[in-house]
């Protein structure tokens, strides 16, 4: 990866995704483009200056010479924030996705040391000698996902307090499909709990365990892609979010995705990816439920983790968000 020096033209540097090289590699004649995405995530538009004692000429010549990215296919790493196209014209406000993060309802990250993270105990020992009967907010049970209600969450909306919560949002604001990107080598996707306030749920105590969702696509990076729409499935992975509802978004709403994970079997039952990727735990991990004695004390249960990432993005504005998740394990 490299940046572009434009000297203040505009240069337009466009690369195949990794689908896009793979079907063009097969020469059978079947690779056509009809779809492109543009973006500009390294321009800050704050660089522009109407009060430039040189004329208007001079207003974005900041941007304008601001060095970009050389294009590149690693999905994971590009495009953040897409352009797109809206007819109306008199918006004074574009949707965002938000986390859900209200305390004690399951979605609340939790606090290591400095930063916060979801954590995911991977297996049996971890999550009951390490964690205790219950698991509190933005712990989610790797290892059995549909034993807590504890879930990721995100709202999308306009996140203003200018418009009432009760305001409609135009159709073409609504997000009706989602992409959630992971790391297939550490993680699968779940349905979220129906109860999300209860701290234990009916599954346990019956042994039913849901079936994870199947991603649409595993990239040449092992990053698997699924793709969730409004009442697909009968899951309820994206439902409406109502204006009474408490949300992380202030004004008018749009929908909510929500899941669990479900660690991988390679983590579950082996230390490979550990030793690899992980680092061994330094700080106690709080658990919200249960009394501070069933806390994840490093001193005297020592584990180690992986640190990672989950993109959420919405396929009709291209806003994402990436949320961090730590994968934990009793040594």
């Amino acid at each position: 990866m490299s940046f572009l020096d434009n000297s203040g033209d505009i240069i337009l540097d466009a690369v195949l995704t990794d689908t896009g090289r793979m079907r063009l590699a097969k020469g059978d004649g079947s690779f056509k483009i009809d779809k492109f995405t543009l973006g500009d995530d390294e321009i800050d538009y704050g660089l522009y200056d109407k009060n430039n004692p040189s004329g208007s000429a001079y207003y974005d010549l900041s941007i304008l010479q601001t060095p970009v990215l050389e294009a590149f296919t690693n999905n994971m790493s590009s495009m953040k924030a897409r352009l797109l196209t809206i007819n109306d014209n008199d918006l004074l406000y574009l949707p965002v996705i938000r986390l859900f993060t209200q305390s004690g309802l399951g979605s609340e990250q939790v606090a290591i040391g400095s930063s916060t993270s979801f954590v995911v105990p991977v297996d049996k020992s971890t999550v009951e000698t390490g964690f205790g009967t219950f698991l509190g907010a933005g712990i989610l049970n790797g290892y059995r996902p549909s034993d807590d209600p504890a879930r990721i969450e995100t709202h999308q909306g306009l996140n203003t307090n200018e418009l009432a919560p009760q305001d409609p949002l135009s159709d073409q604001l609504v997000e009706t499909q989602y992409i959630v990107q992971i790391d297939n080598r550490l993680a699968q996707v779940f349905p979220a709990a129906s109860n999300a306030t209860a701290q234990t749920t009916s599954n346990a105590a019956s042994n039913i365990q849901l079936s994870p969702a199947s991603y649409a696509y595993l990239d040449d990076d092992g990053i698997a892609n699924y793709y969730f729409v409004a009442g697909d499935e009968g899951r309820g992975y994206v439902g409406n979010l109502g204006a009474t509802e408490t949300s992380s978004i202030l004004g008018p709403r749009g929908t909510r995705l929500s899941f669990r994970l479900g660690a991988s079997l390679e983590l579950r039952n082996s230390d490979f990816l550990f030793t690899q990727l992980g680092s061994p735990g330094t700080a106690n991990i709080t658990n919200s439920a249960t009394p501070s004695g069933t806390d994840l004390n490093f001193s005297t249960n020592p584990y180690k983790f992986i640190d990672s990432t989950i993109r959420i993005s919405g396929v009709n504005t291209g806003y994402s968000i990436d949320i961090p998740i730590r994968f934990v394990k009793l040594n």
